[in-house]
């Protein structure tokens, strides 16, 4: 039976593995000898095999076979030399995002995007941000209906972006207008509603499945388009609404801008109702002055460059998806 190692040897273990000896192994396989390792090093070679043996035996393993002229790694040492170059890279990436977080940018920024936000845009804009170089470390959250603005306010994300602009939360939450998206009513060709005569009633719709989106909040119930006994197939993304329309596995509103190619290309069908035209107006929301933990201090640099970012007219419209789709 294998006992668990004791705290005293696992403290070993890991101050064998700092930096500085994580180096000294690299340096003795890159020069080939221990011999010229020591003198890369400025060290004795009897120096340099006392280190490399305290580190053996803090492991409990052998590194390199002293047996063959040239220092040559066993499978346990060709191990440890794949995984420091890892740590050893890490190490130095970590001490630079300290010293560039003390300058005061943020360790982390979330990002909660709703089902409209095209993502392909989403995802050019994290390219730009990481091209600045930033020690902030991004995170993206997909979010529906109130759970978008739901991870703002519960403290799971930093900036909101495609938030219904009802009524403003109030608070130290603040909005601004991302734009305004239409919503068709579309079917695949081979939907029963794809032949049926305009416009459609809403005591028509309802005899046929709805596909509708989930809303993504803990507490949230929104629905929208879905009509009073109407059978109803519930998706957790609006691609997999598209999906499920195109499959004709039933009707619904889609964003304009979304289902549009499918419209040219013939794969879906848009239909005139007598109901009222949809068209949601949606924001962007980022709490101003406070951290998700609730201290007080103003907004941080790589929350300002996506706001900076977002006040540009081309950066709205193209995260609505409104620019042509290869």
């Amino acid at each position: 039976m294998r006992t668990r190692p004791s705290a005293s040897a696992r403290h070993a273990a890991r101050a064998a593995l700092g930096p500085d000896q994580l180096a000294l192994l690299a340096t003795i396989a890159r020069c080939g000898s221990f011999a010229a390792a020591a003198r890369e090093l400025g060290l004795v070679p009897s120096a340099l095999t006392y280190r490399v043996r305290q580190i053996e035996d803090a492991l409990d393993v052998l590194l390199f076979d002293r047996r063959a002229r040239r220092a040559q790694p066993t499978p346990a040492g060709e191990e440890l030399l794949r995984a420091s170059e890892h740590l050893l890279r890490e190490w130095d990436a970590v001490a630079q995002r300290v010293r560039r977080v003390a300058t005061g940018w943020e360790s982390e920024l979330t990002i909660a995007a709703d089902a409209v936000i095209d993502p392909r845009t989403l995802l050019e804009l994290c390219e730009a941000f990481f091209a600045l170089g930033a020690p902030t470390r991004l995170r993206l959250r997909s979010e529906t209906l109130s759970g978008t603005l739901e991870a703002l306010l519960t403290g799971q994300a930093d900036l909101a972006l495609g938030v219904a602009l009802d009524r403003p939360p109030g608070g130290d939450v603040r909005m601004e207008l991302l734009g305004e998206v239409a919503f068709w009513f579309v079917v695949a060709p081979c939907h029963p509603l794809a032949d049926a005569p305009e416009p459609l009633t809403p005591h028509l719709i309802r005899e046929h499945r709805i596909v509708a989106v989930a809303d993504s909040a803990p507490r949230g119930g929104l629905t929208f388009g879905l009509l009073p006994g109407q059978d109803v197939l519930t998706v957790p993304t609006m691609q997999m609404k598209l999906d499920a329309q195109l499959r004709a596995l039933g009707c619904g509103w889609l964003p304009q801008p979304l289902v549009q190619p499918y419209l040219d290309a013939g794969h879906l069908v848009l239909r005139q109702t007598t109901l009222p035209p949809r068209t949601a107006r949606t924001a962007y929301a980022w709490r101003a002055g406070a951290t998700r933990r609730g201290a007080s201090r103003p907004v941080g640099p790589a929350l300002q460059w996506w706001l900076q970012r977002l006040a540009e007219p081309v950066t709205r419209e193209a995260l609505l998806m409104r620019r042509p789709r290869s």
